[in-house]
């Protein structure tokens, strides 16, 4: 299932961008998941749930979008700028 590798990756770019702008918590993660990408988005949306449920997460949501084409990307991320996570 490579699903696990792409979620870790995703939690990485959102990781880094908290890390760069010294932002609070992410909220929601917003995917664009083609049909073609090769990724499941149920098995997606299954490995991100349990990623998200730790720190600097906090429980963040997922919204994906499924498409036609192979297109695989982060498309969003909405951020609680409140201040760091506790």
């Amino acid at each position: 299932m490579h699903e696990m590798s792409v979620a870790m990756e995703i939690c990485r770019i959102a990781e880094e961008h908290l890390g760069l702008h010294s932002l609070g918590r992410v909220r929601e993660i917003g995917l664009v998941v083609g049909r073609d990408s090769g990724v499941e988005p149920d098995n997606l949306a299954f490995c991100l749930d349990a990623l998200l449920d730790r720190p600097p997460f906090g429980g963040a949501r997922t919204a994906i979008e499924i498409t036609v084409g192979d297109e695989l990307k982060v498309s969003y991320l909405e951020i609680d700028d409140d201040g760091p996570p506790n």
